[in-house]
């Protein structure tokens, strides 16, 4: 992934951190990634570990929801059974960090106080507009 807050930043991948990615599904509730770690030259790599993710869709009022997940197992029978607790647990943590980003959005907000709206010329540029107070 790029940081956009460092759009100066020249992209670079590491020879030393490859993966063969291959993808199964069901076609019904998800898919599940299989990571192998791979070297330079695409050879499979022992000393490191296979991983899996598990990714599938909420529909929520707003639409749909993706999660995306680590699975542990050592196999990929072992990750698709793990997949449905995975799955739960994405989303509750999903739910808490949406739930907590709405409490950090509803606390910033910035009412100025009395001798800043007379400074504006009131509410809408009009004299005199602009007295409502939040506590």
């Amino acid at each position: 992934m790029i940081d956009r807050q460092n759009r100066g930043v020249d992209p670079q991948m590491s020879s030393d951190d490859l993966y063969l990615e291959e993808v199964f599904t069901d076609r019904r509730v998800g898919t599940i990634q299989r990571l192998s770690p791979v070297d330079a030259m695409g050879r499979p790599d022992p000393a490191r570990a296979v991983l899996y993710i598990g990714q599938t869709q909420i529909l929520t009022a707003a639409g749909a929801l993706p999660l995306s997940f680590e699975i542990e197992a050592a196999s990929l029978q072992e990750a698709a059974g793990k997949f449905g607790d995975g799955a739960k647990l994405a989303l509750q943590q999903t739910m808490e960090r949406l739930e907590e980003m709405r409490r950090d959005a509803a606390s910033s907000i910035i009412v100025p106080d009395a001798g800043a709206a007379g400074q504006l010329g009131g509410m809408g540029g009009m004299p005199g507009g602009g007295k409502i107070r939040m506590p």
